[in-house]
C-alpha cells in the first residue's frame, strides 16, 4: 500500500533545487549517495563536507523500529517531552516470535507469552503516532520495502539491516534507539560524513548465481571491517539487471562489512516493483525526477575521480559462493567448497537447512528456490537435511500460498515458519541430540557469528543463497556443488538438478487479506500506556547520572576481550529478547559471550575485590555496589553486527564508565557516545597486551575534554609499577556535551523543557 504521498512528492519538489546546490557548492559532478546526503542535511549546506571526517546534521524523512528495540527507543522517547513524533515512524513486531514447530503454533504462542510488550507497543504507538505492524505482519525490512521505502529518501532504523531499502534507492541506516529518539523528536541527527565506495557491476548473471553472491564476494574482498564508515553505491550495467529485491539483498547484507548502508540509482526495475506493491503514484514522481536519483553520468564515465575506493565484479564469471562458518566474511566458490570442507575439517553433513529472512525472502528467491524443489520431486528426490522456510512479510507468504509454492516446499520435506526474524536471531528452539556435537547448518540469511542461530557454539553455520541451501538441502552435504554433482534419487538413479528460475514479480501480482497494519490514533493525547512497575519484561528509565567533572581514577578491570567481540558477545539475542525492554534484567547478560583474555573462557573474571573468579555481570554489579567505576578492554572492531543499543546501555546502567579498544565498529561506538560512555581507542594498538588482569586504571585529561586530544591512560600494576600509555577519542563539541550531561536524552529532556518554558 501507499504511505507518505504528500512527504515523497514534498521531497521530489525539492530534491532538483538542493542537488543543483550541492553540484555548485561542491563545483563538480555528483555521486547518487551525494545527492540524497547533501538534499537531507538539516540546515542548508555552505560548504562540503570531507568525508570519513566532518560531522554532519541529517534531517532524515522516516524512522522504522523493530520490537525488540522499539522497547528502548520508546521508552526513551516518552521521558523527551513531545506529544507526537515529528517525522512518520512504525513499529514492525518481528523479533520476538520463536521457531519451534511451525508458523500458526508459533505465532500462537508468541502472542500469549508476549502480550504485554505487544500491548505496551501497540499503545505507545497509538499515542505518539507511529504505525504498528502487529505480530505476524512481517519481517521489518521486507515490510518496509514492500510499504515506505522510496528513491532517493532517507530512513534511520533501529535495526542493523535497515539498508536493505537501498535496494530502492534510498539512503537508509542502522541506528540505535538514542538516534531514532533524536528524530521522532524534531532533532538533527548527527552523522560523519560517510566516504563512498563505488561497486561497478559489469555482465549479468546467469544459472545459479544469484544476488546474494554478489555480496558474498564483496563481503570476501572488504572482509567485516571494510566498509566502516563508508556507503556502498552500486552502478552499471550489471547494477541496472538486478532486480529490486535482489538489489535489497546486497544492501542488506552490506551491514556485515560494516558499511553506513549501500545504495543502488533508480531505475525500471525499482519502478516495476513501485508499481506492482500498489505505489504506482511513487513511480510517476520518482520518474519525474529520474535524472537527480542517480549519479551525474561524469560519475559513471569516470568513477575513479569520484570514489574513495572502486570495486569492479564481472557478474558473467561470478559464481555462487558459501560464506562462513563463524564469520560473514570468508568467502568460498561453489567450485572450491568441497575442497575446503576437506581441508578445515567442517561437519559435512548439513542438519538444517533455511531459506528465507529479512535477506532472502522476496518473491522471486521463494520462486527460484521453490522451483528447484518442484525439480527435484519431479526426479524421485526430497530433503535429506531438515528444511525450513520463512516468509518476509505477509504479503509474500499470502502469495506464495496462492501460487502453490508452500505446497511444493511441503512436499519436498520443508517447514513453513512465522512470517519473522526466528532461527536468523537465534529465536529457534532446535532440536539437537548432543547440544556439544559439531554440527553445520546452511542458511540464507545474513549473519552466521558463533552461537548466533542456536545458542550453540559448536554450530558451523555457512551462509548462501535461497537456491543453493535448497540445492544442498536435497543432498545433505556441504560438499555438493549443484552446478556439476549428482544425487542418487528413490530409484537409485543418478540425477542432475537444472538450473534455477523465478520471477522477479509475481505474474498474478502480489494479494494479501490483511497485511497486519494498525494506523495511530488521530489524537493519541487520551491514550493510556501503562508499565506494571511489577514486570519483570518493561521496565520505566530512570536518567543516567551527569559527568561528575572529574578524571576517571581507579576503574576496575572488568575484561579484556579477546578476539571478535559483536553485539551478541556483548548482550546476546535468543532468550534474552525478552528483556529488551527491561534495563536491569537483560544486563544479567552483559558481555557473558566475550572471550577473557586470561583465561580464554567465556563469562568467567576476576573479582577484584575477592580474588574469586565470577560471572561479568555479578562482577561488575559488585563493583557497582561498591561504588567503584570499572572499564572493558576489547580488540578490532568492537560492537559489530546488530545496532542493538542494549549492549551500551547495559555497561551504562551496571556502571562501567569506559570501553577501551583497538577499533570500533560505527554504530556501536555512536551508541556508547548517546549514552554519554566514554569510548575510546589505543593509539598504539600493541598497547593492548599491556593491560594486566589486575589492573586499577586511571584515565586524565578528561578535565579539559575538548575534540581531537588524546587522553592518558595510566596503568596501575598488582606489583606496584606503572605505565602510561595513550589514547584516542573522536567526540566533537556535541557529543562531549552528551558525556558531560550524562548522556543525549539528558541533553533533548533539557532542550525540550527550555523550549516548552520560553
Amino acid at each position: 500500500m501507499a504511505f507518505d504521498i504528500d512527504l515523497i512528492q514534498k521531497v521530489y519538489e525539492q530534491l532538483p533545487g538542493k542537488v543543483a546546490a550541492a553540484r555548485k557548492l561542491l563545483g563538480r559532478p555528483l555521486t547518487l549517495a551525494e545527492k540524497i546526503l547533501y538534499s537531507h542535511t538539516y540546515d542548508a549546506p555552505t560548504r562540503a563536507y570531507g568525508r570519513g571526517h566532518d560531522y554532519v546534521n541529517f534531517s532524515p524523512d522516516r524512522v522504522a523500529m523493530q520490537d525488540a528495540t522499539a522497547q528502548m527507543a520508546l521508552l526513551q522517547f516518552s521521558t523527551c517531552g513531545r506529544d507526537k513524533v515529528a517525522v512518520p515512524s512504525t513499529v514492525h513486531c518481528d523479533h520476538l516470535i520463536q521457531a519451534k514447530t511451525g508458523a500458526a503454533a508459533d505465532l500462537a504462542t508468541a502472542l500469549d507469552v508476549n502480550k504485554e510488550v505487544y500491548d505496551f507497543l501497540a499503545s505507545i504507538s497509538n499515542k505518539y503516532g507511529i504505525g504498528f505492524w502487529r505480530a505476524g505482519a512481517g519481517i521489518i525490512h521486507q515490510v518496509v520495502l514492500e510499504n515506505y521505502a522510496f528513491p532517493g529518501g532517507m530512513m534511520i532504523g533501529t535495526d542493523s539491516h535497515t539498508p536493505n531499502a537501498g535496494g530502492l534507492g534510498m539512503v537508509a541506516i542502522g541506528v540505535g534507539g538514542a538516534d531514532a529518539v533524536d528524530v521522532m523528536a524534531g532533532l538533527p541527527w548527527e552523522l560523519k560524513m560517510p566516504k563512498l565506495i563505488g561497486v561497478k557491476l559489469i555482465g549479468k548473471m546467469s544459472g545459479w548465481t544469484s544476488a546474494k553472491d554478489i555480496i558474498l564476494k564483496v563481503a570476501g574482498i572488504l572482509t567485516v571491517k571494510g566498509g566502516t564508515g563508508a556507503i556502498l553505491e552500486y552502478f552499471g550495467e550489471g547494477a541496472e539487471s538486478l532486480s529490486c529485491t535482489g538489489k535489497g539483498t546486497i544492501c542488506n547484507m552490506g551491514a556485515e562489512i560494516g558499511a553506513t548502508c549501500s545504495v543502488f540509482a533508480y531505475d525500471e526495475k525499482m519502478g516495476d516493483y513501485l508499481r506492482g506493491t500498489n505505489r504506482e503514484h511513487v513511480a510517476q514522481l520518482a520518474n519525474g525526477v529520474f535524472k537527480d536519483l542517480r549519479a551525474d553520468q561524469e560519475v559513471y564515465d569516470n568513477p575513479e575521480a569520484f570514489y574513495d575506493q572502486l570495486i569492479e565484479i564481472n557478474l558473467d564469471d561470478l559464481e555462487p559462493h558459501i560464506n562462513g562458518p563463524f564469520t560473514p566474511d570468508l568467502a568460498t566458490p561453489i567450485s572450491q567448497m568441497a575442497a575446503a570442507v576437506k581441508e578445515h575439517g567442517w561437519p559435512e553433513d548439513i542438519e538444517v537447512a533455511l531459506i528465507g529472512s529479512c535477506t532472502n525472502s522476496s518473491y522471486e528467491d521463494i520462486s527460484r528456490s521453490a522451483f528447484i524443489a518442484k525439480n527435484a520431486l519431479a526426479k524421485g528426490l526430497k530433503a535429506k537435511s531438515e528444511f525450513t522456510i520463512t516468509p518476509g512479510s505477509e504479503m509474500v507468504r499470502y502469495t506464495i500460498a496462492r501460487d502453490g509454492m508452500l505446497d511444493t516446499f511441503n512436499d519436498m520435506g520443508g517447514l513453513v515458519l512465522a512470517n519473522a526474524c526466528g532461527p536468523c536471531i537465534g529465536q529457534w528452539a532446535r532440536h539437537i541430540d548432543d547440544p556439544q556435537r559439531k554440527n553445520t547448518i546452511l542458511t540464507s540469511y545474513n549473519r552466521n557469528f558463533a552461537k548466533r542461530n542456536d545458542g550453540l557454539s559448536s554450530t558451523h553455520a555457512f551462509v548462501a543463497s535461497p537456491e543453493i541451501v535448497t540445492a544442498l538441502a536435497l543432498s545433505g552435504k556441504l560438499s555438493f556443488n549443484p552446478l556439476k554433482d549428482t544425487i542418487k534419487n528413490d530409484k537409485g538413479e543418478d540425477v542432475l538438478l537444472d538450473e534455477p528460475q523465478g520471477f522477479e514479480m509475481p505474474p498474478l501480482g502480489f494479494e494479501v487479506k490483511d497485511a497486519g497494519y494498525h494506523a495511530p490514533a488521530a489524537d493519541g493525547s487520551k491514550v493510556q500506556v501503562v508499565v506494571d512497575p511489577k514486570s519483570d519484561r518493561l521496565q520505566l528509565l530512570a536518567p543516567f547520572p551527569a559527568w561528575d567533572g572529574k578524571d576517571m581514577m581507579g576503574l576496575k578491570l572488568l575484561i579484556k576481550a579477546f578476539g571478535k567481540c559483536t553485539t551478541d558477545h556483548i548482550s546476546m539475542a535468543g532468550p534474552w529478547l525478552k528483556y529488551r525492554g527491561h534495563l536491569d534484567n537483560i544486563s544479567n547478560n552483559m558481555l557473558i559471550g566475550a572471550i577473557n583474555a586470561f583465561n580464554m573462557e567465556t563469562n568467567k573474571v576476576k573479582n577484584q575485590l575477592t580474588g574469586e573468579y565470577g560471572e561479568v555481570p555479578q562482577v561488575q554489579r559488585a563493583y557497582k555496589a561498591g561504588n567503584l567505576g570499572s572499564i572493558v578492554v576489547g580488540d578490532e572492531n568492537y560492537g559489530e553486527g546488530s545496532s542493538r543499543e542494549h549492549a551500551a546501555m547495559e555497561p551504562r546502567h551496571l556502571g562501567v564508565r569506559a570501553i577501551l579498544v583497538k577499533s570500533f565498529a560505527r554504530i556501536h561506538e555512536t551508541n556508547l557516545k548517546k549514552q554519554g560512555m566514554l569510548a575510546i581507542t589505543f593509539a598504539d594498538k600493541q598497547d593492548y597486551d599491556k593491560i594486566q588482569e589486575d589492573d586499577n586504571i586511571d584515565i586524565t585529561g578528561l578535565t579539559n575534554f575538548a575534540p581531537g586530544d588524546q587522553l592518558t591512560l595510566v596503568l596501575n600494576h598488582k606489583d606496584g609499577s606503572k605505565e602510561e600509555i595513550k589514547v584516542n577519542q573522536s567526540y566533537n563539541e556535541q557529543q562531549i556535551e552528551w558525556f558531560k550531561a550524562g548522556g543525549a536524552l539528558n541533553v533533548i529532556r533539557r532542550n525540550v523543557a527550555a523550549e516548552v518554558a520560553a
